[in-house]
């Protein structure tokens, strides 16, 4: 797999902000602490740091997809006056049951399916072998395991409450992002030095 990068995939809501539910308004926007200096920390290793985001409050209709696409706007205007970024962002509009119209629909896509994972791994030639999923639900460690990489739950946002349904050994779990990304951090490290 030479030539393949390795990514930090992250969930967005619990995970990179506090959660709100359906949280679609830009002035309702607050990041976990410490988590743009997180994603920076990531980047700077080398790794491509791409959101991916169930948003079924698009397909129940609480708001549309340009609501989330301004809001990812916002949290990367955000980041770059940090001095960081998000390399891409993708998003689930779907939900099999709740879902209004086009929106109602079985989908590859919706976490913990792997289709966003696997969706940006051919856009930006990703190694998903190499690359890590970090979420507070236990469909972000679902979509990990069906991509093919390292999962991290996390214990802001509905980790506190999904963490005790994952059987012991099935994810790493870290007290938030800022832990998460130091435990990236440190298997990078060691692999690197084993390479």
């Amino acid at each position: 797999m030479a030539g393949k990068r390795r990514a930090a995939f992250l969930d967005r809501d619990g995970t990179i902000n506090v959660e709100k539910r359906y949280l679609h308004k830009t002035e309702d926007f607050e990041f976990i602490p410490g988590a743009p200096e997180a994603i920076k920390s990531l980047k700077a290793a080398g790794f491509l740091v791409v959101v991916v985001s169930n948003q079924s409050g698009i397909a129940r209709g609480y708001f549309d997809e340009d609501a989330v696409e301004k809001l990812h706007r916002h949290i990367q205007g955000e980041l770059i006056c940090l001095g960081t970024s998000i390399d891409a962002f993708y998003f689930c509009p779907h939900h099999p049951d709740e879902g209004l119209g086009e929106y109602k629909v079985v989908c590859d896509c919706r976490k913990g399916q792997p289709g966003m994972l696997l969706q940006a791994a051919r856009d930006h030639n990703i190694d998903l072998s190499r690359s890590f999923m970090v979420g507070d639900k236990i469909a972000d460690i679902e979509a990990a395991e069906n991509a093919g990489c390292k999962p991290i739950m996390v214990l802001t946002g509905y980790g506190q409450s999904e963490a005790h349904k994952l059987v012991q050994g099935r994810a790493t779990i870290c007290e938030d992002i800022v832990d998460a990304v130091k435990e990236i951090l440190r298997i990078y490290n060691k692999e690197v030095e084993m390479e």
